[in-house]
């Protein structure tokens, strides 16, 4: 009977401990947050954007992209600036007057270089170091003759677009179904 009495007690006393440890540590301060990297960015989404593309004096084509930023959070303090409507002005200005895409050797596309012209030139544009990281949710092309047949209600004789860059979509954007 003391056996069964003193085995009671040694199990009310390991519960009792483990209650209060699971309380203690539940309601135990938050560790302070490190000045890591990831907690002094801000993702600035980017929308959708059709950027012709023009050859020999004609719109031979159009790409279709959606490009987000992180961006330096304690820089953005304070900032009025249209980020969304500078973004998309960067990258007509980069898609339309640079050559960085050249369909005609579509494999040599370089998405690191890429990424990191728009950092540069956004960087450039707004003054000072508040782009961190480009991210290239979507890069797709579609030819002007893709587009007409498409138009003219001929859609089974449109083509596959050709995709560039296809990523995940950034947090809080809705994924899009599978065609």
């Amino acid at each position: 009977m003391i056996k069964l009495v003193l085995t009671g007690i040694w199990v009310c006393a390991i519960t009792l401990a483990s209650v209060y440890f699971s309380v203690y540590l539940a309601t135990a301060p938050a560790p302070a947050v490190s000045d890591s990297r990831q907690s002094a960015l801000e993702l600035v989404k980017g929308e959708t954007i059709t950027v012709p593309v023009i050859g020999n004096g004609a719109i031979t084509g159009y790409f279709l992209g959606r490009i987000s930023f992180m961006m330096n959070k304690d820089m953005l303090k304070g900032v009025t600036l249209p980020l969304t409507e500078m973004t998309t002005d960067e990258l007509f200005s980069l898609l339309v007057g640079n050559k960085m895409v050249d369909l005609a050797h579509i494999k040599s596309f370089d998405p690191k270089a890429f990424r990191e012209e728009i950092k540069k030139g956004m960087n450039e544009r707004l003054g000072g170091e508040y782009v961190a990281d480009v991210m290239l949710e979507q890069l797709d092309y579609l030819s002007k003759e893709e587009v007409k047949e498409n138009s003219a209600g001929q859609p089974k004789k449109l083509g596959t677009p050709v995709k560039l860059i296809e990523g995940a979509p950034a947090e809080g954007a809705p994924a899009q179904a599978a065609h």
